[in-house]
């Protein structure tokens, strides 16, 4: 039903003068969405209030709650017929409704509440639905949408981040947004966080590390090897003390947010700025993080005064990034970053500087190095750094992903596909996909870390061409032969 109910809301977006692209229709859901949700979670909250004797307060005034404006209920159960629509609802929309949610921003008491994530929610995003009878179609669709449940609040979010996904592969700006969920899933297994660790992606896009590490860690049998449930303790821990993320771009931000609210995490630590115009020597101890999991953007540019925040010069987002997060990392904390394969080997100073700092501060234990068309329409081929801080590097096992068929939008990548990976890295194997580097042995200068498979089988070597024009000659006498046969018989 959910799925049916995405595709009619999607088909009315289309027809509406203000939403002309996938970026468009997830922006706009996001926020009608996000109201449908919250009016859940408040009556929940209610009736948790009353099986214990207190009184619940709302968050949202009466005339700005959601079965007042915008599902007022007949006693039938359907919507009133009476409800604001066309022109009147638009006008409800952006001259009281918008204001009133957005001074949340300035009344919440701080940064860590559902309160303070209303009103920047609100302050970022703008109604682009023009037509009145257009909106009332959409909320009438979200009306039918429920969030009470566990099942149904597991199957929106798979619903939404298949429209994540979507808006990734409709075009190079969204492209940004999306990591492949199962490269997230075998990165965050690989670094294996535990509770009481603060995890953090300065990059954060559409939250999907967050969110995954957030699945890891609630089902205790895959964090922490053991059946029971989570005590309230932990649970608390991690919806308050352990996520943490910065976003630059707008839509981004606003996507990261209610997809950490679909998986669960009600008032995310998303904070909507430029991380890279924070300067490295301001982090201090109490900055810093124990697990960074994150995939910077590809191939973009910083200017000058953003690069003077950074000891090793570069124009290089992804470069600058990898400097963050070696910087925000606790001594002794696990990093798991997604960075272009050409980091492994470029020979400019700051792509050497960056390799001999990653390789003296951190150990770098694990390389993945990943086959072309792993991201949809990036075009790039890509590598994952998993690095400790605080001890330097001696030896990284390589595991190099060769697939007997080529990835693309119809043929993505797959969990299976990274099974004997996962597998292989707890012990560090020696097998045709992957070997092990000694440090020492590497260029002293480059510190060159291109991943050249030693292991791979030998292809039968070229024949010279003397041996191939005689092998022609041969065939040319037999065809002749057997073509003089053919003349004898006719």
């Amino acid at each position: 039903m959910f799925e049916q109910t995405f595709k009619n809301i999607d088909d009315t977006l289309w027809k509406d003068a203000g939403c002309s692209s996938e970026l468009d229709y997830v922006e706009q859901t996001s926020w009608v969405l996000f109201l449908k949700y919250l009016d859940d979670l408040e009556k929940d909250k209610a009736t948790e209030a009353e099986l214990i004797g207190k009184t619940y307060t709302n968050i949202i005034a009466p005339k700005f709650q959601w079965t007042t404006w915008a599902a007022p209920k007949l006693e039938n159960g359907k919507i009133d017929h009476n409800a604001l629509t066309g022109d009147d609802l638009v006008d409800f929309v952006n001259g009281k409704l918008f204001p009133y949610l957005k001074k949340f921003k300035t009344d919440a008491e701080h940064a860590n509440t559902i309160e303070y994530k209303i009103g920047e929610i609100f302050t970022e995003l703008k109604n682009r639905i023009q037509s009145g009878y257009n909106l009332r179609e959409v909320v009438n669709n979200i009306d039918e949408l429920r969030f009470r449940t566990h099942k149904e609040k597991h199957e929106m979010s798979h619903l939404y981040e298949a429209k994540i996904k979507n808006m990734g592969n409709a075009g190079r700006n969204g492209g940004e947004y999306y990591t492949p969920r199962p490269l997230i899933k075998t990165i965050v297994k690989v670094v294996a966080p535990k509770i009481g660790n603060k995890i953090y992606d300065g990059a954060a896009g559409s939250a999907g590390f967050l969110c995954e590490a957030f699945e890891y860690l609630k089902n205790p049998s895959t964090s922490s090897g053991q059946g029971k449930g989570l005590s309230t303790a932990d649970s608390e821990k991690l919806q308050k003390n352990t996520f943490y993320g910065k976003e630059k771009k707008s839509l981004a931000y606003i996507i990261g947010i209610m997809n950490m609210i679909l998986h669960g995490v009600e008032a995310p630590n998303i904070i909507h700025t430029n991380t890279l115009a924070e300067n490295l020597a301001d982090i201090q101890e109490k900055d810093r993080y124990d697990i960074i999991l994150a995939n910077p953007p590809f191939g973009g540019k910083e200017r000058a005064e953003v690069q003077q925040n950074f000891p090793i010069k570069t124009g290089e987002t992804a470069s600058l990034f990898l400097q963050h997060f070696i910087k925000i990392l606790k001594a002794g904390g696990k990093a798991g970053v997604v960075i272009k394969n050409t980091f492994l080997s470029n020979t400019d100073n700051a792509s050497i500087a960056l390799r001999k700092e990653l390789l003296s501060s951190c150990n770098l234990h694990t390389v993945l190095d990943l086959p072309g068309g792993t991201f949809t329409g990036a075009g790039v081929k890509t590598v994952v750094l998993f690095f400790n801080k605080g001890v330097s590097t001696k030896n990284v096992w390589f595991y190099q992903l060769n697939l007997d068929r080529n990835l693309g939008k119809t043929n993505p990548l797959t969990e299976k596909d990274l099974a004997e990976f996962v597998a292989l890295q707890k012990t560090k194997a020696e097998s045709e996909n992957s070997w092990t580097v000694n440090i020492a042995s590497i260029d002293s200068v480059t510190f060159d870390l291109s991943a050249k498979n030693p292991n791979t089988p030998e292809e039968a070597q070229l024949r010279k061409p003397k041996d191939i024009l005689k092998e022609m000659a041969k065939l040319d006498k037999e065809s002749a032969d057997i073509l003089a046969t053919i003349n004898e018989l006719l």
